[in-house]
């Protein structure tokens, strides 16, 4: 298999509780042929519009058997690696991070089945960012604190193209002083190991100082009101 110029991660082993549906959140429709994941991969086809070769590394159970076959509708466009993740000895999204981190090369992009940001661009642009900062997300401001209490939440400050993460938080019980949320995560290849430390609460994020790609809209699936 060749060396991709980009990796993404892609965690599909979480059993959406939230989201209150007999079938996989990710396999929502939105409309005919269109579920919730094609509508997350848009920012990730765009990277290969762009020219980039990327590697997809697909995190599931054996609940999501359904989605591991969705996704076959993509193995012309990426590289598509799959990764069994033990709930018991990698629980949680942190573990799903580090089931797929020696599967990854070059730059790596978080990006959840269930989370749908309003730029297809957004993530190249984050990637390029993160090529200099190390670091970068795509973000949405938000200041309802029952939102940002279900998402990875950010304090953003700045203008003029140059957005930064001043401070972060996973799922922070109290979200006074945030005034926006993640959607999707970039990081140069040299700081990945620390990637899962973004999905955990009882973590310093890694995020703070992280240049911020703002977008219009994020919408999390996750929730019977996405």
């Amino acid at each position: 298999m060749n060396a991709p110029d980009v990796s993404v991660i892609l965690p599909c082993a979480g059993f959406g509780t939230r989201f209150g549906a007999p079938y996989a959140k990710e396999l929502h429709c939105l409309a005919p042929g269109t579920t919730v994941l094609d509508r997350s991969l848009e920012a990730v086809v765009e990277l290969v519009k762009s020219g980039l070769s990327v590697r997809v590394v697909v995190v599931f159970g054996p609940h999501k058997l359904d989605t591991v076959k969705y996704l076959a509708r993509y193995a012309g466009t990426f590289q598509l690696v799959f990764v069994y993740q033990d709930d018991v000895a990698e629980p949680g999204l942190d573990g799903a991070i580090r089931c797929a981190l020696p599967l990854t090369q070059g730059p790596v992009a978080l990006v959840l089945p269930d989370i749908v940001v309003s730029d297809v661009d957004s993530l190249l642009s984050a990637l390029r960012e993160a090529d200099v900062a190390g670091w970068s997300v795509v973000a949405a401001e938000e200041r309802d604190p029952v939102v940002l209490r279900q998402m990875g939440a950010l304090t953003v400050t700045g203008g003029d193209g140059v957005v930064t993460v001043e401070a972060a938080a996973e799922k922070p019980a109290d979200p006074a002083g945030f005034n926006a949320l993640w959607g999707m995560v970039a990081v140069t290849e040299a700081q990945a190991h620390r990637l899962p430390d973004v999905a955990r609460r009882d973590a310093d994020s890694p995020l703070s100082g992280a240049r911020a790609r703002m977008v219009a809209r994020i919408v999390n699936y996750n929730t019977t009101e996405g």
